[in-house]
């Protein structure tokens, strides 16, 4: 099994595309006005009538595993490998889509017909040239593919938007929640009430002043899941560290939580990935709102070097696949049929 672990896991570290990838370094950074206020907002945890139904108790465990063939049949067979060797339950598969590519695509209708819950996360493009209104052609037949696809699905549009090195093409804040609000316009008048809009910064946004993460979010009325990225810095900050920063500004926002990746990106003494990952499982127990995390397995080559993979750790994939075998991260899955899509009467 540990073999297994380690062929499906095998991988670099950038998010593939069904005809490309997306790339995360090549983007060049520049200085960032003031950010507005954000309010905050108190109220329990509740959906939107949008995206999936929340599980009563418990949270839902998820991957994206890098493959060898960057096709749907490739995608779905690394996904379903480091499922099997995970134990099996993992509920949720991810999918990474550039601005110009054309989606859901084959990658989705495969994990479709695998009956599993499904994020996907579109990258965005400069937010000035998209509240032009340039793009509203390209944004509007997403939106229909979207619809067409018929099944709850989470968008995570434009992740990890507070990274300095996306500076330049987000501006400031202020045009990121502009683009964002002209995007999902767009979607709603188009109908489209499957998809569950999901703002996903770093955690370091949060942990980091000058970072301003919060300055980002687009509103309430605006976001369906609130969503963060969290990994060990090289000073191998803990999971709680990063995540407290997040919750604290989740606790003022009734919006359930997703991580969207999570992973061992460095190597650390020996033990260090596995004491990492032990403290998961406990947090996110400790705190109901989040309910799903999404693991990112990948092997990069070229700089930044990195690699989350199980594939030399035995410790690690023994931990991760204890907490995905865990009854509390495998609650009742949704409904994931076209029945379970709310009418456009009882979105906002």
């Amino acid at each position: 099994m540990a073999a297994v672990f380690a062929l499906a896991l095998l991988a670099p570290a950038v998010a593939a595309c069904d005809s490309g990838s997306g790339d995360r370094a090549g983007e060049t950074a520049s200085a960032v006005p003031p950010p507005p206020t954000v309010t905050p907002r108190t109220g329990v945890v509740q959906t939107t009538g949008r995206g999936p139904e929340l599980p009563e108790k418990g949270a839902w465990v998820g991957a994206w595993v890098k493959p060898q063939f960057h096709n749907a049949t490739g995608r779905a067979a690394a996904w379903d490998d480091f499922n099997r060797a995970a134990g099996g339950q993992l509920a949720i598969a991810h999918m990474f889509h550039e601005w110009n590519e054309p989606f859901p695509g084959g990658t989705e209708r495969a994990f479709q017909a695998q009956g599993k819950l499904q994020m996907i996360s579109w990258q965005g493009t400069d937010t000035r040239s998209t509240v032009s209104g340039v793009y509203d052609n390209l944004i509007r037949q997403r939106a229909q593919d979207v619809k067409a696809f018929g099944v709850p699905v989470l968008l995570r549009y434009r992740w990890e938007m507070d990274r300095p090195n996306l500076a330049a093409s987000m501006h400031s804040p202020e045009d990121y929640v502009a683009a964002w609000k002209h995007v999902r316009a767009i979607f709603t008048e188009v109908g489209v009430t499957n998809a569950a809009w999901t703002w996903c910064p770093h955690a370091d946004g949060f942990a980091e002043p000058e970072r301003r993460a919060a300055d980002y979010y687009p509103g309430d009325d605006q976001v369906d899941w609130l969503c963060t990225d969290v990994y060990p810095s090289p000073e191998w900050n803990s999971f709680s560290n990063r995540m407290d920063h997040f919750m604290a500004f989740a606790k003022k926002h009734p919006r359930p939580v997703v991580i969207g990746e999570f992973g061992l990106t460095q190597d650390g003494r020996p033990g260090q990935r596995a004491e990492w990952m032990r403290e998961v499982g406990p947090y996110l127990k400790k705190h109901p709102q989040i309910k799903a995390v999404i693991y990112f397995a990948a092997k990069q080559t070229e700089k930044p070097l990195y690699d989350s993979t199980f594939g030399n750790d035995p410790e690690s994939a023994a931990v991760f696949r204890e907490l995905a075998t865990d009854p509390y991260f495998n609650p009742p899955m949704p409904d994931l049929s076209a029945s379970a899509v709310p009418s456009p009467a009882r979105t906002e």
